[in-house]
């Protein structure tokens, strides 16, 4: 489906409108991936098994019996329940395929195989289907059938070992990204083989390894490590090669500042109201403020101490100097900028009713996408698409619920 920019009115879908994703997804680093989808306008159709659904639904806290976790990234999506191990199961599966465009999983290597659904079985039925399988290590290597999470994504690509205060263990990142990696790369690689078929008319397999990911986004430490020889270590809020950069005290909290270029040097002397220590030849240059690094946090740090966080964010905006108070995450959700980009939206909850969900991060200026839905509630979608894209009667949904293949939920 294309939409004319004459098309696009307030209501307009996304740039994906027309597209149907098949999500046999569950936890974080498939959801994630197929959220982003759904934000984009994709049909996103998440296939839960019967009883527990996503493991996520029973992680608390609880809203009103869902699941904060399952709530964070499962925006934009309906939930169909469907028990893929009942041979009337994976045939609702495989005449779903017949009609998608793209389908994401994350089971392990093999688990798709095994029940007779891999890629190789439903290419036959759907030529054009894009099949993104992603996992912790890849579809190969040594590693293949290893389980993985977060932490040990973290720790195997080395992005653990260069997070953490100076001079203590290392520490795992805040954000879970060894498992967000899955929902960056895994969108990239669907809309890259999307363009692909245009020029085939064919769909292709996509090997997704968190792994990969997390080591790709490591980014200029995999050339310090090659240019020094040396493997880099936590910093903390540092940068391992500019100075001054990091978080400074200030009377009441704390303040970042950043001298990523060196015409912020002066700026920043100035705002400090210390001139010399931009002529003091130990700080004249980059390298030099790197090897006093503490010398240079130190003479900082004795001044941002005695003002407030804000009299610090009215200074350093007045000499241009780059900064940012340390917010937590309700301050930073309730910030202007973020009111402003719509980065918290309301939506309608089949059972919570309404509730304040992330925002979509991308934005397309000029085309107002339709508003954002609310997760679904466990099998809130089943028997609607086995009618309207199947073309299932009520009785035979009835006897597919009725032999528990659908819709098998369990009372919280």
């Amino acid at each position: 489906m294309t939409l004319r920019v004459s098309d696009q009115q307030s209501t307009w879908p996304g740039p994906l409108a027309g597209l149907r994703v098949i999500d046999l997804t569950r936890v974080l680093a498939g959801p994630f991936c197929t959220q982003s989808l759904g934000d984009l306008g994709a049909e996103v159709l998440k296939i839960e098994p019967p009883d527990r659904g996503d493991e996520t639904r029973h992680f608390p806290p609880f809203i009103a019996g869902e699941s904060h976790y399952f709530l964070g990234i499962n925006r934009n999506k309906k939930s169909l329940v469907i028990d893929l191990q009942q041979p009337k199961g994976a045939e609702i599966l495989r005449q779903l395929v017949a009609e998608a465009d793209i389908l994401v999983e994350n089971y392990r290597p093999g688990v798709m195989d095994r029940l007779g659904l891999g890629y190789d079985v439903l290419a036959e039925i759907n030529p054009r289907l894009i099949y993104c399988a992603i996992s912790g290590f890849g579809l190969s290597g040594p590693l293949r059938d290893k389980p993985s999470f977060d932490i040990v994504t973290q720790a195997l690509s080395g992005a653990l070992s260069i997070n953490g205060e100076r001079g203590h263990m290392p520490v795992k990142l805040g954000i879970p990204l060894g498992d967000m990696v899955g929902g960056v790369f895994g969108p990239m690689a669907i809309l890259a083989a999307l363009h692909e078929r245009h020029a085939t008319g064919r769909g292709r397999l996509i090997d997704i390894s968190l792994h990969d990911g997390l080591i790709g986004m490591l980014g200029y430490f995999v050339q310090l490590a090659f240019a020094t020889g040396e493997d880099p270590g936590p910093m903390g809020s540092s940068h391992p090669n500019i100075v001054p950069y990091g978080s400074f005290p200030a009377s009441d909290g704390s303040i970042i500042i950043a001298v990523l270029s060196e015409s912020f040097w002066g700026k920043l002397c100035d705002a400090l109201e210390r001139p010399d220590l931009a002529t003091d030849p130990r700080y004249a240059t980059p390298t030099g403020r790197r090897d006093h690094r503490d010398a240079v946090d130190a003479e900082i740090a004795a001044i941002t101490r005695t003002r407030t966080v804000a009299e610090w964010e009215e200074r350093l905006a007045k000499f241009d100097v780059p900064h940012a108070p340390v917010f937590g995450i309700s301050a930073a959700l309730s910030h202007p900028q973020a009111e402003a980009r719509e980065m918290v939206v309301t939506a309608e909850h089949a059972a919570i009713g309404a509730m304040r969900l992330a925002g979509r991060p991308v934005k397309f200026p000029g085309s107002p996408q339709r508003p954002v839905t609310a997760p679904p509630v466990m099998g809130q979608h089943t028997a609607e698409v086995l009618r309207d894209l199947l073309g299932y009667g009520d009785a035979e949904i009835d006897v597919l619920r009725r032999d528990g293949v659908i819709d098998r939920v369990k009372p919280k």
